[in-house]
C-alpha cells in the first residue's frame, strides 16, 4: 500500500475538564475526498485544528509522506501544503477578493500590480470550476462565492490538502451541489479534501473514506460503498436511533399569527422586513426558509415584541398585538427560542433555577417575593422532564454542552403551554441524538394545538417538519408558503437565491 500523504498517530489533546482527542489515528491518502464524521463535541474539528496548525497535540505525530513534521501554527501548516476553510469565513468586508487571497503574502513585493494578480487568480479558479471575480469586494458577494474565494485562497498558497469545516451549513442545495462539484475537481487534480461534518448525506455524496469519531475516539473508518446512512448513524451515537416521527398533513385550524403589510428597520436603519404578510394556524409548523440576513432575525425580533413595527399590524388569536411589547406577548403565549442560546436565551453565569425564573418570576404568591423552594422544584421537574443533563442546579449553565442548553430552553419555554412557538435555528450546532430530541419536542407541541414559526436555513429541517414552508428573500415572501408535500427543494433554493420567477406547485 502506498504511503499516505498525511498520518496522524495516537494524537491526544485535552482542554481543562475535556480530553477532545483520546489517542487517535488518522489517515489521508492523495486524491481522495476523506469524510470526518461524528456528532458535537466528537473532537473532530479539534483533530483537524491539530493538523491545521491552530493547536498543538498533547501527545502523537503528524506525518507528511511518512517524514515528521512539527506544525507550531497555521502557517507552519501551509508551508507544508495543508490549509483549514473554516466554518466562520476569515474575510475582510471592504477589500476586493484580489486583496483578500493576497493578504499576508510575504512573497508580494512592496508595489504589486492588482491587475496581474486578477488575471492569475482568474486562471487558478477556472481551472478547479471556482466562479470569483477577483475585483468584486466581499461585502458584494453571497455566502457560497465568500466560500469559494476562501478555497482560492488556500489554492493560491500552494495547498495540497484542504479541511473543510461544516462547508454546507449555510450554503442553498445549488450552492451545496456546486461546492461537491469543485471538490471533485480538486480530487481529479490531485489535491486532498477533509470534509468535517455530521451530514450523513454529504458523505454519501462525495466521501471516498469516512472516519467516525465519538467521544474523542475514532471507532471506526470505511471505505466508500462499504457503510449505509443508518449504519452511519449508529457508529457516531454509539446506539441505534429511533424511528423519525411522520409529519402529518395540518389541520387548518384557527389561525393564531396573523402579520398583515409588516414593515420594520434593521439595526443599520434598512428595511429589513418589506410589506410582509403570512399566517401562522394552530397545530401546523411553518418553516421560513431563507439564505442568512435576508430578516429572518427581524422577523423572530418582531413577533416576540423585541423589534417594533414601523408599519403594518401583528395579530395575535385575533387580537390587535402591534407594538404591544415582550410581557404582553408572553402572557398571551408566546414563546422564544432564540438562535442565540447563550446571551438571548439563557444568561451564562446564572444557574437552572435563576434561568427558569426569568419566564415566571412575574407570577409569583406574593408581588415582589419570589418563592426559591417552588422555584427549585419546578426547575428539578423540567430538567427530569426535558432530560437535562446538569451537574446540579446551581451549576452556571455556560458549563452545559450545546444539546443541555437547548434542553433547558425549550423546557422553559414550552413548559408554559405556549399557544405560538417562535424557534429560531433550534438544531444548529447540536449532534444527530440532540437534534432530534429537539425535533420531537417541537412536534409534540405541533400535535398539541400550538402554532409554530421554524426559521432556518437548514432546508432538511425545514422539510422534514414543516407542514408548510415560506421562503423569506430581501424581507418579504416572494411566493406564498407552499404545502410542504407538494414542495420542490430546488425551487426553495432557487427562491432562496433570490429567483422570484420560479413556479412552485403550492
Amino acid at each position: 500500500m502506498a504511503t499516505p500523504l498525511v498520518t496522524m498517530h495516537n494524537i491526544s489533546k485535552s482542554f481543562p475538564g475535556v480530553l477532545a482527542n483520546d489517542r487517535v489515528n488518522f489517515e489521508l491518502a492523495a486524491g481522495e475526498i476523506h469524510a470526518l464524521l461524528g456528532e458535537n463535541g466528537s473532537g473532530k474539528s479539534t483533530l483537524m485544528s491539530i493538523l491545521g496548525g491552530l493547536y498543538r497535540p498533547d501527545q502523537g505525530r503528524i506525518y507528511w509522506q511518512g517524514n515528521p513534521v512539527d506544525l507550531r501554527s497555521p502557517r507552519d501548516a501551509i508551508r507544508w501544503g495543508i490549509g483549514m476553510v473554516h466554518q466562520h469565513f476569515k474575510l475582510v468586508e471592504t477589500f476586493t477578493v484580489t486583496e483578500n487571497i493576497v493578504l499576508g503574502d510575504k512573497r508580494l513585493p512592496y508595489f504589486w500590480r492588482p491587475a496581474s494578480k486578477e488575471r492569475e487568480l482568474a486562471k487558478l479558479s477556472a481551472r478547479f470550476g471556482l466562479d470569483v471575480d477577483p475585483q468584486a469586494r466581499i461585502w458584494q458577494l453571497s455566502v457560497g462565492e465568500r466560500q469559494r474565494v476562501e478555497i482560492v485562497k488556500m489554492l493560491y498558497r500552494g495547498c495540497q490538502v484542504l479541511i473543510l469545516d461544516e462547508p454546507t451549513a449555510v450554503l442553498t442545495p445549488q450552492e451545496a451541489n456546486e461546492l461537491f462539484i469543485n471538490l471533485q475537481h480538486m480530487k481529479e487534480s490531485g489535491k486532498s479534501v477533509v470534509l468535517i461534518t455530521h451530514k450523513l448525506d454529504e458523505v454519501l455524496a462525495v466521501a471516498d473514506r469516512v472516519t467516525i469519531l465519538r467521544a474523542g475516539r475514532a471507532v471506526a473508518t470505511r471505505q466508500r460503498g462499504s457503510f449505509s446512512k443508518e449504519e452511519l448513524a449508529e457508529a457516531m451515537v454509539g446506539r441505534q436511533l429511533p424511528p423519525r416521527p411522520d409529519r402529518r398533513r395540518p389541520v387548518q385550524d384557527a389561525v393564531t399569527l396573523q402579520l398583515d403589510n409588516a414593515t420594520a428597520f434593521g439595526d443599520a436603519g434598512q428595511i429589513a422586513l418589506n410589506n410582509l404578510s403570512l399566517q401562522v394556524h394552530a397545530g401546523e409548523i411553518l418553516g421560513i426558509a431563507g439564505v442568512a440576513g435576508n430578516g429572518q432575525r427581524e422577523l423572530a425580533e418582531v413577533v416576540t415584541g423585541l423589534r417594533p413595527l414601523h408599519k403594518g399590524t401583528m395579530y395575535l388569536a385575533g387580537e390587535n398585538m402591534t407594538n404591544r411589547g415582550v410581557t404582553a406577548l408572553l402572557n398571551k403565549g408566546v414563546s422564544h427560542v432564540p438562535e442565540d442560546r447563550l446571551g438571548s436565551g439563557l444568561v451564562p453565569n446564572l444557574d437552572a433555577v435563576d434561568n427558569v425564573l426569568l419566564r415566571t418570576y412575574r407570577h409569583g404568591t406574593r408581588p415582589g417575593l419570589i418563592d426559591y423552594r417552588q422555584a427549585r422544584r419546578q426547575t428539578e421537574e423540567l430538567v427530569k422532564a426535558f432530560s437535562v443533563q446538569l451537574a446540579s442546579l446551581g451549576s452556571p449553565v455556560k458549563l452545559l454542552s450545546g444539546g443541555n442548553l437547548q434542553r433547558l430552553l425549550l423546557a422553559r419555554e414550552l413548559s408554559a403551554g405556549p399557544s405560538l412557538i417562535v424557534a429560531v435555528y433550534p438544531m444548529r450546532g447540536l449532534d444527530i441524538a440532540a437534534a432530534e430530541e429537539v425535533r420531537r419536542l417541537l412536534l409534540r407541541e405541533r400535535d398539541r394545538g400550538a402554532a409554530i414559526l421554524l426559521i432556518s436555513e437548514d432546508l432538511d429541517d425545514i422539510f422534514r417538519l414543516s407542514d408548510r414552508i415560506a421562503v423569506l428573500s430581501r424581507g418579504s415572501l416572494p411566493v406564498p408558503p407552499i404545502a410542504a408535500q407538494k414542495a420542490n427543494r430546488e425551487e426553495i433554493g432557487l427562491l432562496m437565491m433570490g429567483h422570484t420567477e420560479v413556479a412552485t406547485h403550492g
